[in-house]
């Protein structure tokens, strides 16, 4: 096996095991619940999100983000409704006893201090503000919530939590002697975005690209053996001269460790996550993402320069290579180091989809499911992975760890590359609409598989599986952004409900035509030989 194989099957090992666990859909949590915090009369606001926009000397400066109370009154989801108001520093700061002078329904801005929130804001509201902003102690957002024992919750102000930079840089503007005003608004999130329509149709057309690659790679690899058995070839024909031999069957006992090392890889992504982590990340998806794109560009572009695609040279190091991957190589590592380089600016998003959708095609191509058995133990332990690591990590982490590592929190940086994104046109809050790999990946190899066995078995669309596992999927991905709307924005694990659909469909059908155990053990069709069949034809004669 020469070097750049070699180096590409371990990258894809590393990077499946890391890429494969955010398989989760996030669009950013808008709406923040707390069953921690009950609430009570006067204290039964959702958590939202709030703008507050600024105005200096009555020029539009900088917007910040903070979080509303669970008391006080619901602040407007309108820009238009909102008003303007005159900012004030409170005197004393922390506001825990009564401001020192009245003020015109102006936003008064306060510290955490120690004294309790509706205490801040009764004290507020009581010197006439219309508004209370807190800053907090912390560069972190915090929930206030009502204590138990508290009455005094006849609150008709709304107040609204800042991070500590922000509070730094309003005091700052105050500080300077400048007339600063805010708008406070909690705008409301479109039901569906036009991103999560697009991201649908990334995931759906990848693995349908990957499939028929996948189905062609085999048939031709049959019918190339077929011929040299036609031919009275009296030895079995060795791997490179059907066409096979980068091929990588998985069996039940690797489907099984599959989930076991993601699991370990999710668990030191969680514990390491810092910003040198996810350089080491990048690095890894740049080398998988390089030799994808060159996989892909060279199947694609060796059938117009099919002389280019089939002339070899010798590489020290890296083995006998075409004429045409030594040109696209270049562009592919250009591509993937600018990418690198500038992967944080708003279109980053377009090189780090076209490199992941390229490393997945080209995964899709070389790591084969054998048949129906090796397919349902996969996804049945990636679904209960899913499950897992999204919904009971909670319970022993205290957060959600795929969310968490997805989200790439405590690095500084904006996730982890092992995503395809989207930005949120139409919804006011930006972010990302998101989907892992692993999505894409553990269903797309048995999709891939129903398209190899239909073609070999000669089977219609109609009359295949391919078809029908294709839609399950679709359907499957669908429900998920239905339940992530449902659920306010908060993480689902996809394959919670692509794993159901689309391996309930394949197994229903299987057991329905009479195929399953074909499927289960073999995972082709069965096939004479050619001079098995001559002979046959000549005896029917």
């Amino acid at each position: 096996m020469d070097l750049q194989k070699l180096c590409f099957i371990i990258t894809v090992t590393a990077v499946i095991s890391l890429l494969c666990h955010p398989s989760s859909v996030t669009a950013g949590d808008i709406v923040h619940d707390d069953k921690l915090a009950p609430k009570k009369p006067g204290c039964e606001n959702d958590f939202v999100l709030v703008k507050v926009q600024t105005w200096v000397n009555g020029v539009e400066d900088a917007e910040f983000v903070g979080v509303g109370a669970r008391f006080g009154t619901a602040i407007v989801s309108k820009e238009k409704n909102a008003n303007q108001t005159r900012l004030t520093l409170s005197d004393p700061q922390d506001c825990c006893s009564a401001p020192k002078r009245k003020l015109d329904r102006d936003v008064i801005m306060v510290h955490r201090g120690h004294c309790k929130f509706t205490t801040k804001s009764n004290n507020a509201e009581a010197a006439g503000a219309s508004a209370v902003l807190i800053i907090n102690n912390q560069k972190e957002l915090y929930k206030m919530v009502c204590e138990p024992d508290e009455t005094d919750l006849d609150i008709h102000i709304p107040a609204v939590m800042l991070p500590q930079d922000a509070g730094a840089s309003l005091e700052k503007m105050l500080l300077s002697n400048s007339s600063v005003s805010v708008q406070l608004y909690s705008p409301k999130r479109p039901l569906v975005d036009i991103a999560e329509v697009f991201l649908w149709l990334m995931a759906v057309g990848t693995i349908l690209c990957a499939s028929f690659w996948s189905a062609w790679t085999a048939r031709e690899a049959a019918i190339e053996q077929d011929k040299l058995l036609k031919d009275a070839v009296n030895e079995v024909p060795n791997d490179k001269a059907v066409g096979v031999s980068s091929v990588v069957d998985i069996n039940t006992t690797s489907a099984v460790l599959f989930v076991v090392v993601a699991s370990c890889f999710l668990v030191m992504l969680y514990k390491l996550m810092s910003y040198w982590f996810i350089e080491l990340l990048v690095v890894l998806f740049c080398i998988g993402g390089v030799e994808g794109l060159q996989t892909c560009l060279v199947a694609l572009l060796s059938r117009w320069f099919k002389h280019a695609g089939e002339s070899y040279i010798k590489v020290p190091l890296f083995g006998a290579l075409s004429y045409l991957t030594l040109a696209v190589s270049p562009f592919c590592i250009a591509f993937a180091v600018v990418w690198a380089v500038y992967r944080n600016v708003s279109f980053a998003w377009i090189g780090q989809d076209i490199l992941g959708i390229a490393l997945i095609i080209t995964v899709l191509q070389i790591v084969h499911v054998p048949n129906l058995k090796v397919g349902t133990v996969l996804l049945s332990c990636a679904f209960l992975y899913d499950i897992f690591w999204v919904f009971v990590s909670k319970k022993l982490f205290h957060e959600s760890v795929m969310i968490v590592v997805a989200r790439g929190d405590r690095s500084g940086e904006d996730g982890i590359p092992m995503l395809l994104k989207i930005p949120r046109l139409f919804d006011p809050w930006g972010g990302y609409s998101i989907i892992g790999f692993g999505d894409i990946l553990l269903p797309g190899l048995l999709i891939a598989f129903s398209l190899r066995y239909d073609w070999l078995a000669n089977k219609s669309f109609r009359a295949g599986y391919f078809l029908w596992a294709m839609f399950a999927y679709g359907l499957g991905l669908l429900i998920t952004y239905v339940a992530l709307n449902l659920m306010d924005g908060h993480g689902q694990p996809a394959l919670l409900y692509i794993v159901p659909f689309t391996l309930g469909t394949f197994l229903t059908l299987g057991k329905k035509r009479g195929d399953l155990r074909v499927l289960w053990t073999h995972g082709e069709p069965e096939r004479l030989c050619p001079h098995v069949r001559l002979q046959h034809s000549q005896e029917l004669e």
